[in-house]
């Protein structure tokens, strides 16, 4: 009884249906399709509004932006990010795939190379945003509970709402996005006397400017990954464009909103090696305020991880890996547990600006052979029912070979000073724009090689 409850294949039957969802890869059938499409606006807004979005905007004005470029470039960035993002969601309703799922069909048993990879992010992504998380409640506690402990509850959160599944991190999203969206207005109108609008930068570089809207655009690149793991259950009817609008601005708007409030406000913050939780906190004057903010960013940390969580565990699976989804989603959440513990004795800001440019190196690839397939596909959804069965897949060479090359040769455009930087990057004076070039020739080398010998999935 206990093994058939573990194995049955149950989905959620509608919005509010808050049942362990134990439905893994697989395709969603039509009849189980459900949902409003604006919820998509509210699970993509709530988790940006976490204080990794305050540091990136900061770390804007260290780089050496004045406000009026580093504003231009957090436009740019969302614009880049978010737009991958909002397009590779229409994808969902029509196929009824998770993203990582959807890969299947161009990379067939490759997809385990960037199926892991991407699990290993999800991981990662989860220690950066939960540090935040622990730290926010040793703040608002007086340092009471240590940070262990405070990890511990929001590492419980966070796991608890993706093991349930699709619908509980639906439904939380668009209620934390209603809470959130009053709780950080009232932090911002607190810090806007803070505020440095005429900030002028020392480096308001050509260089400079392209570093900061790519890590920027790493930001949200990030969730193109997670994309169809929160559309997939929409009806295959859905308009594709509702679908895009309501992702780009949900991801977009709140994204900015926060960078531009990190941006603003750098100048004020008197310790900029301490992190951005401690940061906010400095520059409310602790009190009624900063418990507010604390209290945002710890349900914050508790909406982007569970979508962490929840898309781990359908790339563990899309890689070939046999476990029961909910399983899967707690295995996440106790590895980022590990991971956290390992930021926390590191040099945090260094860490972060390094994994958010690394991250875009292959995606940037990555999302390329995805879209180029799909258009291949002619936006079809024939073969879709074959990605399930791992088995029945194809090598997937040809998406391989243009993920490795579009990685290899962006190579030179890598700038990860002082660590590395490549010969094109020194000589565009440190930009860096790898993950356009590896978009571009992935995007070539996948389409010439589908041209001349297809592989993808048969239909």
């Amino acid at each position: 009884m206990v093994v058939e409850a573990l194995t049955r294949d149950t989905m959620p039957s509608g919005e509010g249906d808050l049942s362990i969802e134990g439905h893994g890869i697989e395709p969603i059938p039509a009849s189980a399709r459900y949902g409003s499409v604006w919820r998509l606006f509210t699970v993509w807004f709530t988790p940006n509004l976490v204080p990794a979005a305050f540091a990136l905007g900061a770390l804007a004005a260290v780089i050496g932006l004045g406000f009026v470029t580093g504003f231009l470039a957090i436009i740019v960035g969302n614009i880049i990010g978010g737009g991958i993002v909002a397009i590779l969601s229409t994808i969902g309703p029509k196929v009824g795939l998770g993203q990582i799922p959807i890969t299947r069909l161009s990379f067939g048993k490759s997809i385990v190379v960037p199926g892991l990879i991407n699990w290993v992010s999800t991981i990662a992504w989860d220690a950066i945003n939960a540090f935040f998380g622990a730290y926010a409640i040793q703040v608002i506690t007086g340092g009471a509970i240590p940070f262990w402990l405070g990890l511990l509850l929001v590492i419980v959160c966070q796991a608890g709402l993706s093991v349930v599944g699709y619908e509980a991190i639906h439904t939380f999203e668009k209620y934390a996005a209603i809470g959130l969206a009053i709780l950080f207005a009232v932090v911002t109108i607190a810090l806007l006397p803070k505020a440095n609008f005429g900030m002028v930068g020392s480096g308001d570089g050509l260089a400079n400017f392209i570093l900061v809207t790519t890590i920027v655009g790493s930001f949200n690149l990030g969730w193109a990954l997670y994309a169809s793991d929160y559309s997939r259950y929409l009806p295959a009817s859905t308009p594709s464009s509702k679908v895009a609008l309501y992702s780009f601005l949900g991801i977009a708007l709140s994204a900015v909103w926060i960078e531009l409030l990190g941006l603003a406000t750098v100048g004020a913050v008197t310790d900029a090696t301490v992190d951005p939780v401690h940061q906010i906190d400095a520059l409310l004057g602790g009190g009624l305020i900063s418990a507010v903010a604390m209290i945002a960013i710890f349900f914050g940390t508790v909406a982007v991880n569970a979508m962490n969580d929840y898309s781990g565990s359908l790339s563990l699976l899309a890689a070939g890996i046999k476990v029961w989804r909910p399983v899967s989603a707690l295995i996440v959440g106790v590895l980022s547990f590990i991971a956290t513990l390992w930021l926390y004795s590191q040099n945090f800001n260094s860490t972060f600006e390094s994994y958010l440019l690394l991250i875009t190196y292959w995606i940037g690839p990555w999302s390329a052979i995805v879209l180029v397939d799909w258009q291949l596909r002619r936006h079809s959804a024939a073969g879709a029912d074959h990605v399930s069965n791992f088995s029945l897949l194809p090598s997937g060479r040809n998406a391989l070979i243009a993920l490795i090359l579009g990685f290899v040769i962006s190579i030179p455009f890598i700038s990860q000073y002082p660590t590395f930087v490549g010969w094109a990057a020194d000589k565009l004076g440190g930009a860096d724009i790898a993950y356009v070039i590896g978009f571009i020739v992935a995007a070539v080398v996948y389409w010439a090689l589908e041209r001349s010998s297809p592989s993808s999935v048969p239909a």
